[in-house]
């Protein structure tokens, strides 16, 4: 279901299970109510899902969670500390007209190669 509002002032209203959208003058129909099968799977694997994780909490060794937390809140800390790199070089390269992306594919390359990957992102941005 996709929703196109072309003006700001455009106001959805919700009437028994029927989203009704003004745009301009034409009026356009969204019934919502083939969501409720949806709904229902989703809630379903959600249970599942949520039951599954709970049980494997509690079977796993809790110094497996541990390390597993560990590694995870170090990756973390190299993601958040990438971005912080990527942000730096981006405000110091725009004095000199270059441009470093800051998006999720850079701060990964950063993230997993280090420094190489933090050279390999300046030299993109020299010489692209």
């Amino acid at each position: 279901m996709c929703f196109f509002i072309f003006e700001f002032e455009s106001l959805p209203i919700y009437k028994e299970n029927v989203a009704y959208v003004f745009i301009g003058i034409h009026k356009v129909d969204y019934s919502l109510r083939h969501i409720t099968g949806r709904e229902s799977i989703v809630k379903a694997i959600t249970v599942v899902l949520l039951v599954g994780f709970i049980s494997l909490v509690l079977l796993i060794d809790k110094q497996r969670i541990k390390k597993g937390l560990e590694l995870l809140s170090i990756y973390w800390f190299r993601i958040a500390f990438s971005f912080l790199a990527l942000f730096i070089l981006n405000v110091v390269s725009g004095f000199f007209g270059l441009y470093v992306p800051v998006n999720i594919v850079s701060g990964l390359v950063i993230t997993v190669l280090g420094i190489p990957g933090f050279l390999s992102i300046f030299l993109i941005a020299i010489f692209l």
